[in-house]
Order: structure tokens, then C-alpha cells, then sequence
């Protein structure tokens, strides 16, 4: 079946980013970090120039826009996932870009960060590997720490605030939101990271992305009379805290509602929620998110947490030129992780099987580029599929798929006697 396909070339060296486009990387992010009136704050930063690791949280593709002015006019090499890849392979990679594939352990892609602090130059990593879901920490990697000590450089952390709630991943409406802020922080020298261990390393970076977009917009007393800004808001809120119905909840304007009970709960300018009529369970968004949370992670430890048979296409990218319709199948997500079988267009069978220890964490979009449905995106080394579960199955979230890949991969470790730091996997 795919084994014909063309891969993408994984073992190039990273480009230096050519001179005459490092202008024009920061005349294309300017305008909008502009816009926002994006504050970016320097701190521990004096005497710092590359070569350094520049770790930045994820929340929009505003992100990229405020960490090239901010390391603007350095050298960088940035790691991107294959799909910002598609059809612009050339031009990402003369401005720096690097190709991973996400949730995979990729060492290439150590030695490709090796080569660009080598090169003197900035390597700018987002651990979080995704957009959250609703503006605060995403797990990360407990690699991360060895990554930094192994590296010898200096490590600086990026931190952006208002991006989720300017233009939130369920909802991509740009809000204009401002000023936004971002911290550009120097938390480890050459010196201090080659004294420091790897565990003091990540306890410091997690210190460092402890965020909450909802929170800073409530502290900021900032108000967003976007008619919409509830919609979409049901991908990730997607279990109804009144009568407990899983993937019955819809969103319309600035509300957002129980299919099952009818509950509704009104999205107020200051990002907070109001229910109409009665008790307000949550008036924070990620505190729902959280219980939702628990919610999967109850029933992964009593040993019953399934997706059942979900009938899915899919679509793989085994290189930058675009996705390739696989065929149909079925996917299921269980205790054992995620399986998904089927057969492509010549009859001939297809498999991909992700277990538990293999994935702490996972890819989702919401209605992908806005006409292909939600989907998981599940990877190997040399190959990424985005699955789709039927769009008129109303069985499903594929937010509950990616919370329950994080708390299987837990409960897995916890199993061995390996508890993960609080926030890392």
C-alpha cells in the first residue's frame, strides 16, 4: 500500500536561514504583533546572544509571529511539525524550519538541534508540540531537561499571554485582543545549565509555563464583545456538568448548551461562563476542562474507558506535498491505546497500532482547515495519518481521546513505579 510513497527527507542538515529572508520573516510577523500591541518583556537577558534553546508555549500561530521579533535579527532554526510542511517545503526550510513528527522519538531531530547550536545559531522548540485546548499548561516531554543539559547552551523561555483568547484552536476568529503580553525570560546560562540536574532543569521550565489565558484576561479586565465567542467552545467542553451526557453539547453565538438536558451556560465578555438558569458550575473554562479530566481518568482505573468500533477515513502525509486519501477503516481507542485497520483503494489492508507506553499524549483538530471534521492525528517515524471519524456520529470527541492518551499513559507509568513529575510525561 504506502510503503510506495515518497518520504519526506528527514536526515537533511537544518538551513541556516538565508540572509535575505531573515527581513522578511520579521516584515511578515510585525504587523501583527503590532496590532495586538504585544509586550514583550526581557528578563535575565543582558549579555545573552546565540547560541541558545528558546522554549516558547503554544497557543496560536500568533506565537511564531512574537518569537521572531523577539529574537529578531538572529539566526534561528524553528522545529515544525510536517504538516505546516504542506506545499512550502522549500521556503520553510530556507527560513530554519526543522520537520518533526509529532509524539514520536526522533533522534535525528537531537542531532539536526545539536547541529544548529553548532552553527552559533537559536533553536525554538515548542514542547507543548500543540495549540491547547483551553489556554493553559499542555504536558510536556520529561525529555526536555536532558534535551537542554545535553545541548550546553543557554535555554530562555517564551512565554505569550491572550493568544488562546484572542484566537482560540476551537475557534479561530481573530478577536483583537490587546495589548498581549509574552516573557522573555534567560532561566539557565552556559554555566548554570552544565551545574544544574536534569530534574532541577525541568522542575525550572515548568515553573516557567505555568499559564492560564482565562485567568490573564480576567486579571487584565480585558472584555471581548465578539458576537461568536462561544462557538466552537463545545469541541473541548464536551460532557454537560448538570446531567453528566457526554458529546451532547452545541455552542451558537455566545452560548453554549446541553443537547440532552438544556442546560445553557452564556460565554460573558470577560471569558467567563454564566449558566442562564440556575447553579453556574464552572465559571472557568479549564476548570471544566479538568473535570472532564477526572471524569476519563475514573474510568481508565476501572479498566472501562472505550471509543467502541469508530468507522474512519484516512488521510496520510508521507511527505510535504499533500494528503493522500489511505482509504476507510475502523479505529478504536481503549486500555491498550489506539488501533486503527483498514484497506486503501486496491483492496490491500492497512494498520497502524499506537499502545499505550508509545504515546503520552496526542494530536486533535477541530474541523480540519475548516471543511474536514475532527481528527486524531496519529504518527510514525516515516508517516502521519489523520484519522476521521465519521462526521454524523455523534459518539465520539476527539477532545476525550486526547485526554485519555495522556491518562492511560499515567496510569501506565504509575503501573511500573515510574510516577511522572507533576506536568511532564
Amino acid at each position: 500500500m504506502s510503503d510506495h510513497f515518497e518520504r519526506f527527507d528527514m536526515k537533511k542538515p537544518p538551513v541556516r536561514t538565508k540572509w535575505y529572508l531573515r527581513p522578511l520573516t520579521y516584515a511578515l510577523s510585525a504587523p501583527d504583533v503590532a496590532k495586538h500591541k504585544c509586550i514583550i518583556k526581557k528578563i535575565n537577558t543582558e549579555g545573552l546572544k546565540p547560541p541558545f534553546v528558546l522554549l516558547c508555549n503554544h497557543n496560536a500561530f500568533m506565537d511564531f509571529k512574537v518569537a521572531t521579533k523577539a529574537i529578531y535579527p538572529w539566526r534561528a532554526n524553528y522545529v515544525v511539525a510536517i504538516d505546516g510542511f504542506i506545499g512550502r517545503e522549500k521556503l520553510l526550510r530556507d527560513v530554519g524550519c526543522i520537520c518533526k513528527r509529532k509524539f514520536t522519538n526522533d533522534t535525528m531531530l537531537i542531532k539536526q538541534l545539536i547541529q544548529t547550536v553548532k552553527n552559533g545559531d537559536v533553536a525554538v522548540i515548542y514542547p507543548e508540540a500543540r495549540y491547547s485546548l483551553c489556554g493553559t499548561t499542555a504536558v510536556l516531554p520529561e525529555s526536555l531537561g536532558k534535551l537542554c543539559k545535553l545541548l550546553k547552551v543557554p535555554v530562555v523561555t517564551l512565554i505569550c499571554h491572550g493568544h488562546h483568547v484572542n484566537s482560540p484552536f476551537w475557534n479561530l476568529h481573530d478577536r483583537g485582543v490587546k495589548p498581549t503580553e509574552a516573557e522573555f525570560t534567560q532561566i539557565y546560562d552556559s554555566e548554570s545549565i552544565r551545574n544544574a540536574s536534569v530534574e532541577e532543569i525541568n522542575q525550572k521550565i515548568l515553573q516557567m509555563f505555568q499559564y492560564d489565558d482565562f485567568a490573564w484576561q480576567k486579571e487584565r479586565g480585558i472584555k471581548i464583545p465578539y458576537k461568536g465567542r462561544a462557538e466552537g467552545l463545545h469541541k473541548v467542553l464536551y460532557q454537560c456538568p448538570a446531567c453528566k451526557t457526554e458529546y451532547r453539547m452545541s455552542s451558537l453565538g455566545t452560548i453554549l448548551k446541553c443537547d440532552s438536558c438544556k442546560k445553557e451556560w452564556n460565554m460573558l465578555e470577560t471569558g467567563e461562563l454564566q449558566a442562564t438558569t440556575g447553579q453556574t458550575e464552572f465559571t472557568h473554562i479549564p476548570d471544566w476542562y479538568e473535570w472532564e479530566r477526572a471524569n476519563v481518568r475514573k474510568e481508565i482505573e476501572e479498566g472501562r474507558y472505550s471509543t467502541g468500533e469508530l468507522p474512519v477515513h484516512v488521510d496520510t502525509l508521507p511527505n510535504a506535498k499533500k494528503f493522500i486519501r489511505l482509504g476507510d477503516g475502523i479505529m478504536v481507542h481503549d486500555m491498550n491505546g489506539f488501533t486503527v485497520r483498514g484497506k486503501d483503494a486496491d483492496g490491500d489492508p492497512f494498520e497502524m497500532i499506537k499502545n499505550v507506553p508509545s504515546l503520552y499524549s496526542c494530536h486533535i483538530e477541530y474541523e480540519y482547515l475548516g471543511k474536514f471534521g475532527d481528527c486524531v492525528d496519529l504518527n510514525t517515524l516515516r508517516d502521519t495519518w489523520y484519522v476521521y471519524p465519521e462526521p454524523d456520529r455523534c459518539d465520539f470527541s476527539v477532545t476525550k481521546m486526547a485526554l485519555a492518551t495522556e491518562e492511560l499513559y499515567f496510569a501506565h507509568r504509575r503501573k511500573q513505579g515510574k510516577e511522572c513529575l507533576p506536568g511532564f510525561a
